[in-house]
């Protein structure tokens, strides 16, 4: 009998890399409080009409449970509205595309599950994208941490087996900026699973 798939978790570290931060820079969470509450707007605002958004992310970042400053709100709602508002991004958050896509499939012999950002399947290709809250974020796709090389070119792999004969474009999503970012080929080459 075959042995099952390995696990694969695009999003995790890989084995050369420190699965933690160190404490020495620790910033008491804030700045993974401050990516999932960005994650978790990107997610729900674009289900509502334009016009309600800023008031819904608003009254969702004032809730108790958060902790934040007032500050803190309204810097966070302000580059989520700025993602949600470029011009660039309408069809990523349009009409056919879905949010937090649960992803699983076997590439390269490893067993993926994931969740990815977001999912636009069209007619002629498929965009994966997956939110990135880093600051400042890379100048280029050559500045890209290799996790998140590694990341986008296992959901790139699952999804080219989902939708065959489509191609599959990966792109990171910046918030601060905001700035969209399309991976190449070259970069999945190096990185692939």
């Amino acid at each position: 009998e075959p042995a099952p798939p390995r696990p694969l978790a695009p999003s995790r570290p890989a084995d050369d890399e420190p699965p933690v931060r160190s404490p020495l820079g620790a910033d008491d969470g804030a700045r993974f409080k401050r990516g999932r509450l960005i994650h978790r707007l990107l997610q729900s605002l674009p289900e509502l009409p334009p016009g309600d958004r800023a008031g819904a992310a608003a009254a969702y970042l004032a809730r108790p449970v958060h902790g934040l400053s007032e500050a803190q709100r309204a810097e966070i709602a302000a580059e989520t509205m700025a993602v949600l508002e470029h011009p660039d991004h309408g069809p990523l958050f349009g009409p056919g595309s879905r949010p937090e896509v649960s992803l699983c499939g076997v590439v390269s012999g490893y067993a993926i599950s994931a969740q990815v950002d977001r999912l636009l399947v069209g007619e002629r290709e498929v965009w994966v994208v997956d939110y990135k809250t880093n600051r400042p974020p890379p100048a280029s796709e050559d500045e890209v941490p290799a996790l998140y090389l590694r990341q986008m070119a296992a959901y790139r792999e699952a999804l080219r087996g989902v939708y065959p004969g489509r191609p599959v474009r990966a792109l990171l999503l910046w918030t601060d900026g905001p700035r969209l970012m399309a991976l190449s080929d070259r970069l999945f080459d190096r990185h692939a699973p």
